[in-house]
């Protein structure tokens, strides 16, 4: 299946308002008079994405979130709520039991993106099924996307579950991903162009298959919300200390140590931290938190999840590392 948008990245420093209307003629020509269903979770990218797409296609967006189960701490009610007041039809799906069930016993991460990306096409077909006339899914891939993944002549590092997840057999005519040439950082300047809110051009990214990739090994719903409190706290001390970075969550590392609790000696569980700064997510390095912001993360996380008695701090850079562990 060839993509008409790849051709649109033609050097390394694009003029985003150029873009916007290149693009925008690109989707009216390959959509026509079909109408769009859109894959929306809130993120940067399907933000900037339903954004631009309504702009194109004003009448013809239709726009599913599925919440996995895979969400941090209160973001399916966040998402649903931020998009009330917008002119789309929004149809939010709660699909936790089912995609539990998708990944249950699945180590491999390579293995577990290609499965939630696999049950991402199966929903939108089921969901697309109860509207009539739905030709294409949209999704909100982005350029990194595409080269980690392994295409367009670059070295594979990760699949993405919006790139090598994808069956042969999806039932669309085809993909909408007006995005795909854009590197990160230039879709948030295209969400400003396109007047959304910053709290959707400014959200620190997060990966499709969600916190199933920052639960390393097995996936459960009872490590899920211990990691679902791990990394809210993380976020919200680092907010309230004021510390900029570009990325910064929680990471269920699957391992467990040894540790006193009670005067007991227990085997609990161990969290890591990370926390980046970026310009375009190619290359990152670690932010030096202060050590007292650090035991006061490691104090809740450990008094909040009892199960946890470990807290670490991821300080490497990208690359050797990626962002994600996963």
């Amino acid at each position: 299946m060839t993509n008409p948008y790849e051709a649109l990245r033609t050097s390394e420093d694009l003029d985003i308002r150029q873009f916007e209307a290149k693009v925008i003629e690109v989707i009216r020509e390959q959509v026509g008079n079909s109408r769009v269903l859109l894959a929306l979770s809130g993120g940067v990218d399907s933000a900037v994405c339903a954004a631009l797409l309504a702009k194109a296609i004003p009448g013809k967006l239709y726009c599913i979130f599925v919440d996995h189960g895979f969400m941090r701490k209160n973001e399916g009610d966040q998402v649903e709520a931020a998009f009330q007041d917008y002119d789309l039809s929004l149809v939010r799906v709660n699909a936790e039991d089912r995609f539990l069930a998708r990944v249950a016993g699945i180590a491999d991460p390579e293995l577990k993106r290609k499965a939630v990306g696999d049950e991402f096409i199966r929903v939108f077909e089921e969901e697309s099924g109860k509207l009539q006339d739905i030709d294409f899914l949209a999704q909100g891939t982005i350029y990194t996307d595409v080269t980690e993944s392994g295409l367009s002549g670059h070295k594979a590092v990760k699949a993405h579950h919006n790139v090598g997840g994808l069956p042969d057999n999806m039932e669309f005519k085809g993909l909408v991903e007006p995005l795909r040439c854009l590197y990160k950082h230039e879709v948030r300047e295209l969400g400003r162009v396109l007047g959304l809110p910053a709290g959707f051009t400014e959200r620190q990214p997060f990966p499709g298959p969600g916190l199933s990739v920052r639960c390393l090994g097995a996936v459960t719903k009872e490590r899920l919300d211990v990691l679902r409190e791990a990394d809210a706290i993380f976020r919200e001390e680092l907010d309230n200390a004021g510390i900029e970075a570009g990325e910064y969550f929680a990471i269920h590392s699957g391992l467990r140590s040894v540790g006193v609790i009670d005067g007991a000696r227990v085997f609990g569980h161990m969290i890591a931290l990370r926390a980046v700064v970026t310009s375009d997510l190619v290359t990152a390095k670690c932010v030096r938190i202060p050590y007292d912001v650090l035991e006061r993360v490691s104090e809740r996380i450990t008094s909040s999840c009892p199960e946890v008695n470990r807290v670490v701090y991821d300080i490497t850079s990208k690359p050797p590392a990626t962002i994600e562990w996963e």
